[in-house]
């Protein structure tokens, strides 16, 4: 399974994941763990990995604040992993502050 998900790993831009968004279909993976180990959890229903993940906060849905800037960073890129219906996605680092 881990070389069938590592197929479908790579980077996108967000208007790749526009879509998927659209549909609340992207999940955000925290930077600390790693998108094939979440990928393999997810595929398998392993509900405690996934569901602990969620509660310490390392799997989280987009907020409307990033949905809103987001498309206004045009070269921005994502590592993304697709685990149908889902799509994972590591969060882009934070913009320098000016």
């Amino acid at each position: 399974m881990r070389e069938r998900l590592a197929n479908t790993l790579g980077e996108v831009f967000w208007t790749d994941l526009r879509a998927h968004a659209a549909r609340d279909a992207v999940i955000l993976v925290d930077a600390d763990l790693d998108l094939l180990d979440v990928g393999e959890a997810v595929a398998s229903n392993d509900a405690a990995a996934v569901q602990a993940w969620i509660a310490g906060g390392k799997l989280t849905k987009p907020t409307a604040e990033d949905l809103a800037r987001w498309p206004l960073q045009i070269e921005l890129r994502f590592l993304s992993l697709v685990v149908a219906p889902y799509v994972l996605v590591r969060r882009p680092p934070a913009p320098p502050l000016s």
